[in-house]
């Protein structure tokens, strides 16, 4: 599979995400049908390693994490951009979701978490903020943004 194919792929599912709340509600739909135990999460793994090892996919590194925006928010994704970051043991810069984020988990090390949570779908809410963090190993994370929205900036200390 190619970027064209991945693009593809991921604008069939955004077209059925369209306008749902990103809330738990959407989180359990999207673990129960494109969960880490169905055919499209593992071809879509596959697809996303496949493409790191041809340098189209997380083809940036900064502070020890590869990343890259794959697509910028369109009308085909349903509006959302898609980004890939591939992380192990470690914790990403702080930032906050304005319209809220959708994530798909793949580990690749045995155990390994994102956010204290294994394979398949993690949605946040609008407003919600996080220093996105891989712990007990690799994984790569798939990322969904509303109109590609994401803030990075210093994390408030109380």
């Amino acid at each position: 599979m190619n970027q064209v194919d991945f693009r593809l792929q991921l604008s069939e599912l955004t077209q059925l995400i369209g306008l749902r709340a990103l809330d738990q509600h959407l989180e359990q739909w999207l673990n129960e049908e494109y969960g880490y135990t169905t055919a499209w999460y593992q071809k879509m793994k596959n697809v996303c390693l496949a493409g790191i090892d041809q340098g189209w996919l997380c083809n940036r590194e900064g502070g020890g994490i590869r990343y890259g925006r794959v697509f910028k928010p369109a009308d085909d994704l349903a509006g959302f951009s898609v980004d890939v970051v591939d992380m192990e043991n470690i914790a990403g810069p702080h930032h906050v979701h304005p319209l809220g984020e959708i994530d798909l988990i793949m580990p690749i090390d045995d155990g390994a978490l994102f956010d204290g949570h294994a394979a398949g779908w993690m949605v946040t809410a609008a407003g919600s903020a996080h220093e996105p963090t891989v712990s007990n190993g690799r994984a790569l994370v798939l990322y969904l943004l509303p109109e590609g929205q994401i803030q990075f900036k210093e994390k408030n200390i109380s």
